[in-house]
């Protein structure tokens, strides 16, 4: 999930338009042009502005391999709004997305197929290798949105795997995936949706500590009220603990404050044990 989709509701607020932001690139090839004579976005107009475009049907996994190259390098618009640099990658956020998923709880890791919820936070976001990570300031919609991803994942799943191995099982098996996650009904993807808030949340608390103060990112501090799962708001919880406790050693209250405190507050009534006080 793109960054910025959690918190797409606030991004308009007045306490949002009030905090430092820095331009946002208009020349990104994996987003259109936003004018009424734009041509739709499509993978084949992504790809021809790539060095090296991959060949058609592959038998092979290697052209999938360099095109996973562009998850590496591309990184989270949300945080370039706040001039955060270096920022972190669409693949350093999927990586310990898949690594929390590894340490559920007790009480839902006997409910889970974990080694799915860990496929599932790795193959999440893949389509934005193409699509890029698109927020709420790019004007597009929903369900353009949806539509670009679902194009990229037929063509990375279809197109490139489609004659790979076992008659492109493996493909078909990551599309099914990402499936579950956009469709968000089974109890894996529930989770996996938290474990993607979650993930934001420790994002913007490690960057508001690595600025010194200077950065109030509280504009993400919503996204830990979207959280559905008791556990991963104690998760959440002890975070936001965290965040209380910086700034206070600042000597500032940052935005939002009522907000964390309501999700700490919220955790230590479903009793998910004691949230570890800083």
């Amino acid at each position: 999930m793109a960054l910025n989709d959690t918190a797409q509701s606030i991004d308009s607020s007045p306490i949002s338009s009030s905090l430092p932001k820095s331009p946002i690139p208009t020349s990104i090839p994996t987003m259109a042009p936003t004018c009424p004579d734009a041509k739709p976005w499509s993978v084949q107009a992504v790809l021809s502005t790539l060095p090296t475009a991959p060949p058609p049907n592959p038998t092979t996994p290697v052209p999938f391999f360099h095109l996973l190259e562009r998850l590496k390098t591309t990184p989270r618009e949300g945080w370039r709004r706040f001039s955060i640099s270096p920022g972190e990658s669409i693949s350093d956020h999927m990586y310990r997305m898949s690594i929390m998923t590894m340490l559920a709880p007790p009480s839902l890791s006997t409910q889970l197929n974990i080694p799915h919820c860990t496929k599932m936070a790795l193959i999440h976001d893949m389509a934005e290798s193409l699509v890029g990570d698109i927020t709420p300031v790019d004007n597009v919609s929903k369900s353009e949105k949806g539509r670009r991803e679902a194009d990229s994942m037929d063509y990375l799943t279809r197109d490139l795997l489609g004659r790979v191995g076992d008659g492109g099982t493996a493909g078909e098996a990551m599309r099914a995936i990402f499936r579950e996650y956009e469709a968000n009904e089974t109890l894996e993807a529930k989770f996996v949706h938290d474990v993607d808030k979650m993930e934001l949340v420790l994002q913007m608390v490690e960057y508001e500590r690595r600025e010194g103060g200077r950065v109030d990112l509280g504009e993400f501090v919503h996204v830990a009220e979207k959280i559905a799962l008791e556990e991963v708001r104690g998760w959440c919880a002890e975070v936001l603990r965290e965040r209380e406790a910086f700034w206070k050693g600042v000597g500032r209250e940052p935005e939002l404050t009522d907000v964390g405190r309501r999700v700490i507050e919220r955790a230590e009534g479903e009793n998910m044990g004691p949230v570890a006080k800083r």
